[in-house]
């Protein structure tokens, strides 16, 4: 029988190592379980792996399918927010029940997430038990699991506070995504306001006008200059040419936009100016701080490295011009100074951030320090959202009634030119 080498967790968290003469990886796994034990390493001996790859090979039906739509029915969608923290919060509920890892796996798969499949679940529970830890197990799906969200469990796993850490992950997505939702919700009456008032301006144009413009024409009689300027523009946007012209020029700028975008210095470029604009602005950069001090915080509570917290904050946040103040602080940090010092000397975050850092590092609470800032700036961000929302409602109405209006007195013009005419 095959001797496999472990290396396993006590609860209080001290590592045990030891030789097992079982079948195999499962049962292994299971022995390790019942001493009380929290699997972190299985070494299987020499030449084992070559006894398991006999055997036929499952046929699937994706095998058939050409490669562009196997890739396509086959590809990880990435889940929501909301959805990995559910998925997070389940998880963390059935280890804290004091289910061994492997069983709670396989509880994850009768459990259907929104957004990750069971299957996801099945896949971690056979690396688990094949005697891969839980973050190798998921370093496998980096759609699903980002890069902090993998170092943060291993942090756990090394730490012997896995529970804790998954928690506390389960939270931090919660609270991204509860903003997300109120920045969502905040753009819903614009767009509706939006999609009514175009959607009467392209009946009107396409159904109505044709008939007034019967009526106009059969008439004869010299029209007021805003019922012509209608008409002129209701001929342009019944033309097949125009819209063809129309279809070219937006096609051209949407090339130019993305080649543009997808060039570093366009989006450099463009990332500067969306930190610059004048209301909206204000709500970017509010996000933008809270999901740097939140994501920061939450990797150095759980263990994190600075270095690598920092790194992984650097690809969390979606903006160039953050990410290379990260960069430059990241760099500074390793040449032994503070994060605050290089932070003000990249004058792209805000003072009050630099001086709750700064307060954080003399009183040896960083992640404590970085908390506080998020919250803030998860506050300010509320009353930005509603001061913006306050704006754009009145603003989208005007435009509105202004094309809406014109559209009106276009035809009531005509109608009283033609009640004058026929009076005379």
């Amino acid at each position: 029988m095959p001797q496999f080498s472990y290396k396993a967790r006590k609860r209080t968290g001290e590592v045990v190592q030891g030789v097992l003469d079982v079948a195999d990886r499962p049962t292994a796994i299971t022995q390790i379980q019942k001493m009380g034990l929290l699997p972190v390493e299985i070494e299987a001996p020499k030449g084992y792996a070559k006894t398991q790859k006999s055997g036929k090979k499952k046929w699937s039906f994706a095998l058939v399918l050409p490669p562009a739509l196997r890739e396509h029915f086959t590809k990880q969608k990435k889940p929501k927010l909301q959805d990995l923290a559910t998925f997070t919060q389940q998880l963390a509920n059935l280890l804290q029940s004091g289910m061994p890892l492997t069983v709670a796996l396989n509880s994850m798969t009768h459990l259907e997430t929104k957004g990750i499949s069971t299957e996801i679940s099945r896949q971690l529970k056979q690396d688990v038990m094949e005697g891969r830890s839980l973050s190798d197990a998921m370093a496998k799906h980096p759609v699903i699991f980002t890069d902090m969200y993998i170092n943060m469990v291993r942090a756990g796993e090394q730490s012997g506070a896995l529970v804790e850490v998954l928690r506390r992950l389960s939270e931090h997505y919660s609270r991204f995504a509860e903003v997300q939702s109120k920045f969502v919700s905040a753009l819903i009456y614009p767009a509706v306001v939006s999609f009514v008032g175009i959607g009467i301006i392209i009946f009107f144009m396409t159904y109505m006008l044709p008939k007034f413009k019967e009526i106009f024409t059969g008439l004869k009689i010299q029209l007021p200059f805003a019922t012509r300027t209608l008409i002129a523009i209701g001929d342009l946007f019944m033309s097949p040419s125009f819209w063809i012209l129309v279809g070219l020029v937006v096609s051209a700028i949407a090339v130019l936009f993305l080649r543009f975008k997808s060039s570093s210095a366009g989006r450099k470029l463009m990332d500067s100016w969306k930190l610059r604009l004048p209301v909206l602005g204000k709500v970017i950069r509010l996000n933008l701080f809270c999901q740097f001090s939140r994501t920061l915080a939450t990797l150095l509570q759980n263990g994190v490295p600075v270095l690598t917290a920092l790194k992984i904050t650097e690809q969390v946040v979606p903006n160039e011009i953050i990410k290379e103040a990260i960069a430059q602080t990241r760099e500074a940090v390793t040449d032994g100074k503070t994060i605050a010092q290089p932070m003000a000397k990249s004058k792209v975050f805000p003072q009050l951030m630099i001086d709750l850092i700064k307060i954080g590092e003399d009183t040896g609470d960083v992640p404590g320090a970085l908390k506080n800032i998020a919250e803030t700036y998860e506050n300010e961000l509320i009353l930005a959202l509603r001061v913006m929302t306050n704006l754009i409602e009145p603003v989208m109405i005007i435009i509105m009634a202004i094309g809406v209006g014109f559209l009106l007195f276009s035809i009531l013009s005509a109608m009283f030119t033609i009640t004058s005419s026929i009076g005379r």
